[in-house]
């Protein structure tokens, strides 16, 4: 399954799901927008991701394309998840039990 191979790599999905969410970036804005990536794993992702065919060149930087927004319809519901999956793992010991 290359494309979890692909995704599962440290910031791949961060990187989509920003450029899918606020549009085209550049390499600083995406960094900015990343938080704790470093420029060389930015590099590396996004080289990664542009020969995948999820992120293309543009005039403004990098952006998804039609291949990218498609992987984020699917990554969505999973960002979702996780939210109530972290609320979850915050509630009391006595209401995560409960709720299994």
């Amino acid at each position: 399954m290359a494309l979890f191979d692909l995704i599962g790599r440290h910031w791949a999905m961060g990187v989509i799901w920003t450029l899918s969410e606020i549009g085209p970036c550049t390499f600083r804005k995406l960094q900015e927008e990343c938080e704790t990536i470093s420029p060389a794993a930015l590099n590396t992702r996004l080289k990664e991701l542009q020969a995948a065919g999820f992120v293309h060149r543009v005039d403004a930087g990098y952006a998804a394309t039609d291949l990218g927004y498609r992987l984020y319809a699917h990554l969505r519901p999973l960002g979702d998840f996780s939210k109530e999956w972290a609320k979850h793992l915050t509630a009391p010991d006595d209401q995560s039990r409960s709720a299994s």
